[in-house]
């Protein structure tokens, strides 16, 4: 949800922010971030651990990044989203305030307060930064949708309970429900 009804804000605004206080700058909008919940944040915990294990054993040297964590997608300082996760191979993108570029791999849990901008206003934004992969974690609808940019393919959306392998990760497989418990 906008913070105020302006869109003219900056990155300046973005980095003014008070301590404590996140959003989101896209397409001069500042977007307030509602609080997570604890199944939330147990999804990005999660998350997180399965792929930063995939990369250690497989020797990767990509950086897999829990929000809060500032991506400005096109290294062009208008545009910065907190992905829940993001994943970063190319190391010359990560600087002190987060990563200047789109990342490899992001992960989004929809929240009742996130779904159009997970679905709609982000999915058109990674799409057009680069991003190469992109899986929007639904817990409400049990159900994972992937983007696979880099091939251009419709999503595909699979069930919580159904195994799906990563496209930036090959031989990643991945099965929801192994770690999801519902409330």
């Amino acid at each position: 949800m906008p913070l105020m009804k302006n869109n003219n804000f900056t990155s300046k605004d973005y980095w003014s922010l008070p301590d404590g206080k996140r959003a989101e700058l896209i397409n001069g909008i500042l977007y307030d971030i509602a609080p997570p919940s604890f199944q939330h944040q147990k999804l990005v915990s999660e998350v997180t651990q399965l792929l930063g294990t995939y990369v250690k054993v497989h020797g990767g040297s990509c950086e897999v990044i829990p929000a809060p964590f500032a991506v400005n997608l096109q290294a062009d300082d208008k545009d910065w989203v907190e992905p829940d996760v993001s994943v970063i191979c190319d190391h010359s993108k990560l600087t002190s305030k987060g990563c200047e570029g789109a990342p490899d791999l992001i992960v989004e849990i929809v929240s009742p307060s996130s779904r159009k901008m997970d679905y709609i206003i982000k999915n058109g934004k990674y799409a057009e930064a680069g991003v190469r992969e992109y899986w929007i974690i639904d817990p409400e609808k049990e159900r994972i949708t992937i983007y696979n940019y880099e091939k251009d393919a419709a999503p595909v959306i699979y069930p919580f309970a159904a195994p799906f392998e990563s496209a930036v990760f090959p031989g990643l497989q991945v099965t929801i429900a192994s770690f999801y418990t519902p409330n």
